[in-house]
């Protein structure tokens, strides 16, 4: 794979380029029950080997972008980035803007929920002031309880207080502009993506396990056999991950993907529960 690392690669120049202030990187920006930062340098080898046997950087595209730690460990140039999702699409939206934020933001109780419930009232109203809606959904998002995302099925977020002892807020997110300026952001059902040919699909939906509101819609296993058909019927590279289950592994493997499984660590979830767990990857249309 180094020989697709040469002085002149475009790809490898925004990687050296893009760096945010106090040398630390790209960072996700949320907090993600079940975000794949651990399977970040797997993937990202994956599409790097993509791009050495075509010769050319494909369009990454995510129908479940969630916390953007594969997007913005992979880093490229143009990317189709959809979630359900609608609150963090619309946080993305404003960062490509180059959000700083106006509101205090507290690592205490009662402004919390002052906040959760401000922040309920504006999609009651369905009020049309999206920084707003961005940044009470970044301090909910870094305050909340084990950092999910959950939301009843009115549509209204339900996440407690969190009681961390200290929370590093960032106010000022104005170096993701230029790294989210070829990406399109999207919030729908993923089979409504027009996806191209040669794009390089990574999908990871909800798991298939019992909990899976983490948008008013939620995700059933009709859900997971619907995905799993649309991706298998692209024609470019497909890579997928979910919980190991029995009945998902054998889904995908019966529409021709090639299935692993792997140790998964558990860094956030609902219960707080930090045992390992079993995770499938899934591959297609690629060596």
């Amino acid at each position: 794979m180094t020989s697709i690392y040469i002085e002149s690669d475009p790809y490898l120049k925004r990687q050296q380029a893009i760096e945010l202030p106090g040398g630390a990187g790209i960072r996700p920006p949320l907090k993600w029950a079940g975000g794949k930062r651990w399977l970040t340098s797997r993937l990202k080898e994956i599409y790097l080997g993509s791009a050495q046997k075509t010769g050319a950087y494909r369009r990454l595209v995510e129908p479940f972008c969630g916390g953007l730690s594969v997007s913005l460990a992979i880093l490229p140039e143009q990317a189709l980035l959809n979630d359900i999702n609608d609150h963090s699409i619309n946080f993305y939206r404003q960062l490509k803007k180059g959000l700083r934020m106006r509101r205090a933001m507290k690592n205490d109780q009662d402004f919390y929920y002052e906040a959760r419930a401000l922040f309920n009232e504006l999609l009651e109203k369905k009020s049309d002031n999206k920084r707003l809606q961005a940044e009470l959904f970044y301090y909910l998002n870094r305050t909340g309880y084990n950092g999910l995302c959950r939301f009843n099925k009115k549509g209204l977020f339900n996440v407690p207080f969190g009681s961390y002892k200290n929370i590093n807020y960032t106010e000022d997110f104005s170096a993701y502009k230029e790294v989210l300026k070829h990406w399109h952001f999207l919030s729908g059902d993923f089979e409504l993506l027009d996806l191209k040919r040669d794009d390089f699909v990574y999908a990871d939906p909800p798991y298939d396990v019992e909990f899976r509101q983490y948008a008013k819609e939620g995700f059933s296993y009709e859900d997971q056999i619907r995905l799993a058909e649309w991706l298998a019927s692209h024609r470019g590279p497909v890579v997928a991950s979910n919980q190991a289950t029995e009945r998902i592994m054998k889904l995908y493997e019966s529409l021709g993907f090639k299935v692993r499984v792997l140790s998964a660590p558990r860094m956030i979830n609902c219960t707080g529960d930090r045992t390992r767990a079993n995770e499938m990857l899934a591959v297609k249309n690629l060596d």
